[in-house]
């Protein structure tokens, strides 16, 4: 068998000089010279350039081919990954209060519905929706010609029976007149000043006051309207303490008790927090829901409105020195927390036991010491082992103030 190769050589020639170099098959056992040696033939010519052509593309796939095989990594030499930029805090003691956390509308504590008790034409209205008002103070007159001429013919006639008694009195002490006689006149009596008492009564009735102090919520008449008897004609709400009424699932029962403090924030005002307290706790739980009512109270400061919708918050514990940290740091796969805990350069993920948890720090009660740093920021990126970059310095979870807290 012979082995052809091909040198170009004499490309300033023309044409270009090509050799074919041969080396022939041999034996174990040939040892002439003919045998080992290699021989060079010039190609020139067509018949030169064409096969020179031909074994072009196959030099060039053989140097690529090498190229390439020198540029791949040795065997058993591993590409060093690279770090994971991420954002870190260290777990850290800091107050921490338990809450739960309700919303409901406001209502006035004290609310009336303000009813004619006579019917007559309304003559003067004196208030206005929006008003305010002190209890007692008159809100509209009635036509009271009627319930004036009653009160004045039952005080005349009260006025005769009392000028008769005297007289019958006179008599009895000296035996002119019966016993039976002079009972009658007093009974008499006794009825014309009853007769008369009611008649001012109904005449009182004609200008309707205000039952209790606060706002004049609604008004539905005007002067000149005809009102009747039991007609509401106005709404009064006591705004200067408001509640909300919320329903607890029966769980919370054992923590929730009357006087305990209560924070509220409305969307209308944000922003801004009102301090209130739990006013009473229903014994009962509601069969249906499971539910039971918690009533809070508030001092509205002139700010709260009835009708607000507001979220309530009630602290039922505090724990002045819990370890926590940013509730960002939490990793939650399928219930189990966890965190990312930054140890010589790499993430290790430790499970963690939760205790306490507001909008922004939860409290852990196993699985961390003070000082660890968890990843707060780049988590997405993260596996058990990989090795990260921190950015910036690591992010403190201290505070002087207690923060509420919902429990897990």
């Amino acid at each position: 068998m012979t082995t052809v190769t091909m040198t170009f050589g004499r490309w300033s020639e023309s044409p270009p000089v090509i050799y074919l170099c041969t080396t022939p098959a041999y034996s174990r056992n040939d040892t002439s010279l003919g045998a080992l040696e290699m021989k060079g033939h010039p190609l020139t010519g067509r018949h030169g350039l064409l096969l020179a052509a031909a074994a072009l593309p196959c030099l060039l796939a053989l140097s690529a081919c090498k190229g390439n095989g020198e540029a791949q990594a040795k065997p058993g030499e591993k590409k060093e990954a690279e770090a994971v930029p991420v954002e870190v805090a260290r777990a850290a003691h800091r107050p921490i209060a338990a809450s739960y956390v309700g919303t409901a509308p406001l209502e006035p504590q004290g609310e009336a519905q303000v009813v004619a008790k006579t019917s007559g034409v309304a003559l003067q209205v004196l208030v206005e929706e929006g008003q305010q008002v002190r209890a007692g103070q008159p809100l509209v007159r009635l036509d009271a010609a009627r319930a004036a001429l009653q009160a004045a013919q039952t005080s005349a006639q009260m006025h005769k029976l009392e000028n008769s008694f005297a007289r019958a009195r006179k008599l009895a002490e000296q035996q002119l007149m019966s016993a039976s006689d002079h009972d009658q006149i007093r009974f008499d009596l006794e009825n014309a000043r009853a007769a008369n008492r009611l008649a001012n009564l109904e005449l009182s009735y004609a200008t309707v006051t205000a039952p209790i102090s606060g706002v004049i919520a609604s008004r539905s008449i005007k002067n000149g309207n005809f009102v009747q008897i039991n007609t509401p004609i106005f709404r009064i709400v006591d705004t200067a303490k408001l509640e909300a009424v919320l329903n607890v699932p029966e769980r919370e029962l054992a923590t929730l008790k009357a006087g305990l403090p209560v924070e509220l924030s409305v969307d209308a005002m944000p922003g801004q927090t009102f301090k209130g307290a739990v006013d009473r706790v229903a014994p009962v739980v509601d069969s249906g829901s499971g539910t039971f009512r918690v009533i809070t109270a508030f001092n509205s400061g002139g700010l709260l409105q009835p009708g607000m919708f507001g979220r309530i918050r009630i602290n039922y514990d505090n724990r002045a020195n819990a370890l926590t940290v940013p509730r960002v740091a939490l990793l939650d796969d399928e219930g189990d927390p966890a965190v990312f805990v930054l140890r010589a350069g790499k993430v290790a993920r430790v499970p963690v036991k939760l205790g306490y948890i507001d909008g922004a720090f939860a409290e852990v009660r196993s699985g961390l010491r003070v000082g660890d740093q968890v990843v707060t920021a780049g988590k997405s990126a993260l596996r058990d082992g990989t090795a990260v970059q921190v950015i910036g310095a690591p992010r403190s979870t201290t505070a002087s103030a207690p923060s509420a807290a919902t429990q897990q």
